[in-house]
Formats: C-alpha cells, sequence, structure tokens
C-alpha cells in the first residue's frame, strides 16, 4: 500500500461561522449516524454552541491546508455520552469524528483523519485512553477503529443507539500505527 502522508491542524469550532459548513455535512446522507440529517441550520448553530459552553464537551474542526477537512469531538464521559454505560478510569476521553463525502475521494483519507484525531487527542499527558461508541451497525468506523487500535468491549444501549463499546490505549495506537 502506498502512504501519503497527511499534515492536520485543528481549531475551535465557531458554533455561528462554522454552523453553515457543519450543517451540509451532518444533513449529508452519508453522515446517517451523525444522526442530524434533519437538523436545520439553527438546529446546528444550537447544537455547537451548547457543546462551546460545555466544559465536558469540545469540538474541533480538523484543517487540511489550511482549510476545513474534518469535525472532531472530545467529551469527557463520566460526564457526557457513556454516563452510567460503563466505568470510566482517569484519563479516559470520548471521541466523535465526522469525515464528510468528498467530490473527490483521497485513498486513506478516513484512516489519515482518525490517526490524527488520536495523536492529536494522545499529545494531551492526561489521556491514558480514547473511548468510542459508534452504532453497532457501522461497520466501516468499526473497521478504522479496528486498524489505529480499538479493541470493542461490548454492545450498550444508549438513549438514541445501539453502540459498540471500544478503547484504544496509547499503547495499543502506537503499536497499530507503527506495523
Amino acid at each position: 500500500m502506498t502512504s501519503t502522508t497527511m499534515t492536520f491542524a485543528f481549531r475551535d469550532v465557531d458554533p455561528l461561522k462554522d454552523a453553515e459548513l457543519l450543517h451540509t455535512w451532518v444533513t449529508h446522507p452519508k453522515a446517517a449516524f451523525w444522526m442530524m440529517r434533519e437538523a436545520r441550520l439553527e438546529d446546528v448553530e444550537r447544537a455547537y454552541m451548547e457543546i462551546a459552553a460545555d466544559e465536558h464537551h469540545h469540538a474541533l474542526l480538523g484543517l487540511r491546508d489550511g482549510e476545513p477537512a474534518f469535525l472532531m469531538e472530545r467529551y469527557d464521559p463520566a460526564h457526557r455520552e457513556l454516563v452510567g454505560l460503563y466505568e470510566p478510569r482517569p484519563g479516559d476521553v470520548g471521541m466523535h469524528f465526522l469525515v464528510p463525502p468528498a467530490d473527490t475521494p483521497v485513498h486513506g483519507f478516513t484512516r489519515s483523519v482518525i490517526t490524527a484525531v488520536l495523536a492529536h487527542l494522545f499529545a494531551d499527558p492526561a489521556v491514558d485512553r480514547v473511548v468510542v461508541e459508534p452504532d453497532v451497525r457501522n461497520t466501516a468506523v468499526h473497521a478504522l477503529n479496528e486498524a489505529v487500535g480499538f479493541v470493542p468491549e461490548r454492545e450498550i444501549q444508549k438513549p438514541e443507539k445501539r453502540a459498540l463499546l471500544s478503547f484504544c490505549t496509547r499503547e495499543q495506537f502506537t503499536k497499530a500505527v507503527s506495523a
């Protein structure tokens, strides 16, 4: 496999400035698992304003060559998303990511994105383990997660979906991406 190195930067989502772009991403049919297909622009603005005001949840845009290329959310699973569904450990951080459809798909792009997202999270020395809870039907993301070191633990029932609770330690990530 030929590998092209992609470099990404991250910046906080600006809920008002970025809402129109995010709206096109989260309402696209390929973003069905993001569960915002029917959202209006105002709904997206409100959702990201709530995240911006939440000390336990953060939204970031991933930039490639200075242009928005993907969305990443980081959250504290002891306070958001997974409260009561598993026993969080110190150093756990929850993550979501969304890669919008491209007019011209780039082979390996999404894998490069998830690798960059995890590298960004693990750059924080307080992070020991990343927790994800994708829809059990989202087999494409399960394969991506496995490729970067995630290990599924069990299925859980969240209010909005049946999810596959999976974990990736710093060591698992390092081993997966250096293989």
